[in-house]
């Protein structure tokens, strides 16, 4: 069971999100993916006013259309504008179909205006997922480290919440977010150096690590050897690959009507 927690329709073969998402699938089924979560549309922008956002959710949901048995969404917010993130929340999560948010890099996640978006998300059970990175020459403006998750999971310590990228520094961000138990790491999108996902495994345990392979930015096939090819458990490797992910999906999934 492989459940792939970092997905695009941008970066491929076609012409409109439902082309898109059918080239993608075919590439999953080529490597055993079951199921995909997607965010963001095909053209985003780093600062979306809310009818950016909107507009690019919108592709997510049409790609999604055809694919409930197969995919997911999560909801491209920016928390520069909390009121307009709450609405959309809604009406993507509450009277649609998906089940998480995806924040990037508008605002850096020590924010306090990212509270009232965390609060509201704890309450509906969707997972929250937050881009991090620390860049050799500088991270862009308002782009999250995973110093900056740790200030939001300590303020938020009963709500779970995902390091994306593991902070690209995979070394510096499994010790940023190390303490905080309810913060797991996404493995997506960097390369697939030896010895991450057996730091990872080591310093969190394997219940906190994640498969995501960041497609179509990167394939299936890199960010799956980072598993693969680790010297960790069989037992460990199933937890990664779809079964961590699952569980913290499962609550809204049950609200929702809809089966694992």
């Amino acid at each position: 069971m492989i459940w792939d927690l970092h997905c695009h329709i941008s970066n491929v073969e076609g012409t409109t999100p439902d082309e898109k998402i059918a080239a993608m699938m075919t590439y999953a089924d080529r490597m055993g993916v079951e199921r995909m979560v997607f965010y963001m549309g095909t053209n985003f922008s780093t600062d979306p006013d809310p009818e950016e956002f909107r507009r690019q959710n919108d592709e997510v949901l049409q790609a999604l259309s055809h694919w409930h048995h197969r995919a997911f969404g999560f909801a491209y917010l920016n928390p520069k504008y909390p009121e307009a993130c709450l609405q959309e929340i809604d009406r993507c999560i509450v009277n649609g179909p998906m089940v998480g948010i995806k924040l990037w890099v508008a605002l850096r996640c020590n924010d306090p205006r990212l509270d009232e978006i965390i609060h509201r998300c704890a309450e509906l059970k969707a997972v929250i997922f937050q881009h991090t990175w620390l860049k050799s020459n500088g991270n862009l403006e308002g782009e999250s480290t995973p110093m900056d998750m740790a200030v939001l999971a300590a303020r938020h310590p009963d709500t779970p919440l995902i390091c994306g990228h593991t902070g690209g520094d995979w070394e510096q961000g499994i010790r940023a977010i190390r303490v905080h138990k309810n913060v797991s790491v996404d493995l997506a999108g960097s390369e697939p150096t030896a010895g991450f996902v057996e730091m990872a495994v080591r310093e969190l345990g394997a219940e906190r690590v994640i498969y995501g392979s960041d497609v179509g930015g990167r394939s299936f096939s890199t960010q799956l050897a980072k598993v693969y090819g680790a010297k960790i458990s069989n037992v460990e490797k199933k937890l990664i690959l779809g079964k961590n992910l699952r569980r913290m999906m499962e609550p809204i999934l049950r609200i929702k009507g809809v089966k694992p």
